[in-house]
C-alpha cells in the first residue's frame, strides 16, 4: 500500500485562532495547508470550508520571468479575483509594501528571491480573507520586511483572520501563534499552548514520539467566521 501524507487527521481551528503546525520534513505539514487552500484534494475523506482563503504557501507562483513586477502584480491579483477596478485601487499600496522601488519596472528575472518574495506576500495578503494559510514564506527576506509581514499577520489576526502557519523556525512560533500541532508521519503527536507544545518537540526523542499513539480521527478542520473547513486524507 502506498504511503500517505496524512494519515488519519482531524484538526479543529476555531475562527480567529492563529495556530502553527511543526515537525520534521515529509511530517504533513504542507500537505494539509495545501488540502485547506484547495490546492489539493484528498484521496479520501472530505473538505468544508466556510469563507475565504488567503494562500501564502508558494510565493510567485505564476509569476513570467520576462514580465515587469508592476505586471507582475497586476496579473498576480486578477489570479486572485481581484476586479481590474479593485486592482487598480489595490496596486499602489501592495508595491509600497514590497519595498521594491524602481525594481518594479525591471524584468522578473533580474529580482533576488528575497525581491520576488517580497512581491509575492504583498500580494497574497492585500485584500482581506477568513483564513489565511502560511508556509515557510517568511524565511526569506531581511529582518526589516519580516518584520512588517509579522505586523501585517498580526492586523489579519486582529480582525477575525484564522492562521494557519508552517515553520522550521521554532523562535517564530510564539510571536504569532497561540497554539501549535505537532505533525510526525502524517500523523498528530501533539496539540496545545504553542509553548508547552515546541518545549516538548525540541526535548522530545524519536523513540518517545513512535511509542505515542496518536489519535484516531477522520479529518482535518479549520474553522472560520462562520464554520469549519473540514479536510481528511487517510
Amino acid at each position: 500500500m502506498p504511503a500517505v501524507a496524512l494519515n488519519d487527521v482531524d484538526l479543529a481551528v476555531t475562527r480567529g485562532s492563529s495556530v502553527a503546525l511543526i515537525g520534521p520534513n515529509g511530517a504533513g505539514k504542507s500537505t494539509a495547508l495545501r488540502i485547506v487552500a484547495g490546492i489539493t484534494e484528498p484521496t479520501r475523506g472530505g473538505v468544508v470550508v466556510r469563507g475565504s482563503v488567503g494562500s501564502l504557501i508558494e510565493l510567485g507562483v505564476g509569476f513570467h520571468p520576462d514580465l515587469t513586477g508592476w505586471q507582475n502584480l497586476r496579473c498576480s491579483a486578477r489570479l486572485l479575483g481581484l476586479s481590474r477596478e479593485e486592482v487598480r485601487g489595490f496596486e499602489h499600496p501592495i508595491a509600497e509594501f514590497a519595498g521594491l522601488g524602481e525594481a518594479m519596472d525591471a524584468p522578473l528575472r533580474t529580482y533576488s528571491a528575497g525581491m520576488a518574495a517580497r512581491l509575492g506576500f504583498a500580494i497574497a495578503t492585500a485584500g482581506p480573507c477568513d483564513v489565511l494559510v502560511v508556509d515557510e514564506v517568511l524565511a526569506v527576506g531581511d529582518q526589516e520586511f519580516r518584520d512588517r509581514c509579522f505586523e501585517r499577520i498580526r492586523n489579519l489576526l486582529d480582525v477575525g483572520t484564522t492562521l494557519l502557519f508552517v515553520t522550521h523556525e521554532m523562535p517564530l512560533v510564539p510571536r504569532i501563534c497561540e497554539r501549535a500541532v505537532h505533525f510526525r508521519a502524517g500523523r498528530i503527536v501533539d496539540d496545545g499552548s504553542a509553548a508547552d507544545v515546541i518545549r516538548r518537540y525540541l526535548g522530545g526523542s524519536p523513540a518517545r514520539y513512535r511509542q505515542m499513539d496518536p489519535p484516531r480521527c477522520s479529518g482535518v478542520r479549520s474553522g472560520t467566521a462562520s464554520g469549519a473547513r473540514r479536510l481528511a486524507s487517510r
